[in-house]
């Protein structure tokens, strides 16, 4: 390999800051001359962030993982030999990181430039909303679902944590890069504004949840739709009121045993592929 290795001397190296000193909030804005950055976990989110066309700052890889890495090294040489590869001990992997477990390298990589709304929505059929989720768990996992079951793009409202935070990544297994998404821009009811875009575009919105007028989700109506937004609310709380009020069809997955309702998650797959474009 010809590319630039560095066996790491000194943690304090100001280029390991991306791994140990900057949070995930701050690399959103870091560094300042470009769209921020952020922490990719594993070699399949690593190769899928660069199969997206993501550029790489640096890659960091523990001894352990070094001769399972090679490809992937050469493969960030290929793009540019300036990207260095810094390998370092078990060690100073948990000095840095606070880890003490690793699931492979890490890389820091530039954050994409965001997406308009016009290259999300012109030719989709069926796309996703979450509404304030803050759990990272939940937003990889609704992820890897839009990706198996044929969402076309995702959108985040202001309130909604970032999916390319490492663990959303690393849950989604790397397809927060294949399903395209955006986060909705303006306050945080954001359905004030952003129901009456997406009417522009002519889709018809889908509220789940749990409410006496909620129509079954295999409901004949629902699978006419020719453009569908699946609206899906935070956990615990569910969609804001103002939201439910705002779509045209308020759904909800019938449950038996009384159980009340699913994880979001869980009922995003079932509500994706129960509303799949056909």
């Amino acid at each position: 390999m010809a590319t630039m290795i560095e066996r790491i001397e000194d943690i304090r190296d100001k280029r390991l800051d991306y791994y140990s000193k900057l949070t995930d909030a701050q690399l959103m804005s870091y560094p300042r001359d470009s769209f921020g950055s952020f922490i990719a976990e594993s070699r399949l989110v690593i190769e899928r962030a660069l199969n997206a066309g993501v550029r790489p700052i640096s890659l960091f890889v523990e001894d352990r993982w070094f001769a399972q890495s090679a490809d992937l090294i050469e493969r960030v040489e290929a793009i540019d030999g300036d990207i260095p590869v810094f390998r370092a001990t078990h060690e100073q992997m948990q000095q840095l990181t606070g880890y003490q477990i690793t699931r492979g390298p890490l890389a820091a990589l530039y954050r994409p430039k965001p997406l308009e709304l016009d290259e999300l929505l012109s030719d989709a059929r069926r796309i996703a909303v979450l509404e304030d989720i803050t759990n990272f768990t939940n937003i990889g996992a609704i992820f890897r679902s839009a990706a198996a079951l044929g969402i076309d793009a995702v959108l985040v409202t202001p309130g909604c944590h970032d999916p390319l935070y490492k663990r959303a990544a690393r849950v989604s297994m790397g397809t927060v890069f294949q399903v395209p998404w955006a986060r909705l821009q303006g306050k945080r009811d954001w359905a004030d504004q952003s129901v009456r875009i997406l009417h522009e575009y002519g889709f018809e919105l889908a509220a789940f949840a749990l409410a006496d007028d909620a129509v079954p989700i295999d409901d004949p109506r629902l699978r006419e739709v020719e453009r569908l937004a699946i609206v899906l609310g935070t956990e615990g709380d569910g969609l804001a009121s103002s939201t439910i009020a705002a779509c045209d069809y308020v759904v909800k997955i019938p449950m038996a045993h009384h159980v009340d309702s699913l994880n979001v998650a869980a009922a995003s797959a079932v509500a994706f592929w129960e509303l799949r474009a056909r």
